[in-house]
């Protein structure tokens, strides 16, 4: 039994005439009526009742012919799923991010954009350091992840950059820099500074010891803190200062002040780094809309050139 014996048989349930039926299916109507004795002889009931002026559906039959739409249906269904999921727009997502990474709005933004492309999508989130996604993306066990550079042991990964975010001071609300809109990096050689584990986050700490270094002086850290949010919080207890993204300028606005840095500035890259072999149609999909979320952003900040960091 074919699915075109399927359709045959419910065109004719349908129609309830062989003619009809026949025109509809763009067949004459011999081989239809073959068709339809040949289905019957393999399911050994008799399907349509054919012995008053008008056929009409046996018990068998329409029990059959509710079932034969069921299936079509079904097949129907499973087409457009699979066909979907070809274009990317159903299946599963598995979206790996660094804890930076979540305070920045270009995160939210291609998130949303993406959801509202692909609905039927199913997005699944992890947060881990930067070195945990990319083992996580090598192992298959994430499609995406958003990070900052570099990528340790980055073989068989590709890097797409987004967006290069200011990074600017964070000082506790009473200190003598909290009111200050700007200060240069020079000015901070006698602060305590609290930083993250190179091991953890190596982009950021290198950037902001190596920028620390070109000012003339090397940092002195008074406590590492396993993630950025935890600096923030340390920072709010007055045990140092950070530089941090400013995308986490709302955290502990209170107890923190965030200053811009003047002279040459830092940036913390932010990206999104998959599989180089993944050709996996959700993925690029998934980067074509982070990519679209990252212009939004930068057209919007084009728009407003005034802008203080601090302010």
């Amino acid at each position: 039994m074919e699915l075109r014996h399927l359709r045959y048989f419910l065109a004719v349930a349908e129609e309830l005439n062989i003619t009809r039926a026949a025109r509809r299916l763009h067949i004459s109507q011999p081989p239809l009526t073959q068709q339809l004795k040949g289905l019957e002889a393999e399911l050994g009931v008799t399907l349509i009742d054919r012995s008053a002026y008008r056929i009409a559906l046996t018990d068998a039959g329409a029990v059959f012919a509710a079932d034969a739409a069921h299936i079509l249906e079904q097949v129907r269904a499973a087409t457009g799923r699979a066909r979907a999921a070809a274009r990317g727009a159903r299946g599963r997502m598995r979206v790996g991010f660094t804890e930076s990474a979540s305070f920045n709005p270009l995160v939210t933004a291609a998130l949303r954009n993406f959801r509202a492309a692909y609905p039927q999508v199913e997005i699944s989130l992890e947060e881990h350091p930067s070195t945990e996604l990319a083992a996580q993306l090598r192992k298959s066990g994430l499609d995406v992840g958003i990070l900052r550079p570099p990528l340790r042991e980055a073989q068989g990964l590709a890097f797409e950059l987004l967006e290069k975010e200011p990074l600017v001071v964070a000082v506790p609300a009473e200190h003598g820099l909290a009111r200050r809109r700007a200060v240069d990096l020079a000015e901070l050689a006698a602060e305590t500074f609290i930083l993250y584990p190179r091991a953890v986050r190596p982009g950021l700490a290198d950037e902001v010891i190596a920028a620390c270094e070109a000012a003339g002086f090397t940092p002195r850290v008074g406590q590492y803190a396993p993630q950025l949010s935890s600096t923030i919080n340390l920072v709010a207890a007055s045990l140092g200062i950070s530089i941090v993204p400013a995308s986490m300028r709302p955290l502990q606005p209170r107890s923190v002040a965030y200053v811009t840095l003047r002279g040459e500035p830092l940036h913390a890259q932010l990206g999104v780094a998959y599989r180089q072999d993944d050709r996996a149609e959700g993925v690029r999909q998934f980067i074509e809309q982070a990519r679209a979320a990252a212009a939004q952003r930068a057209h919007g900040q084009k728009r407003r050139p005034g802008r203080e960091l601090g302010s």
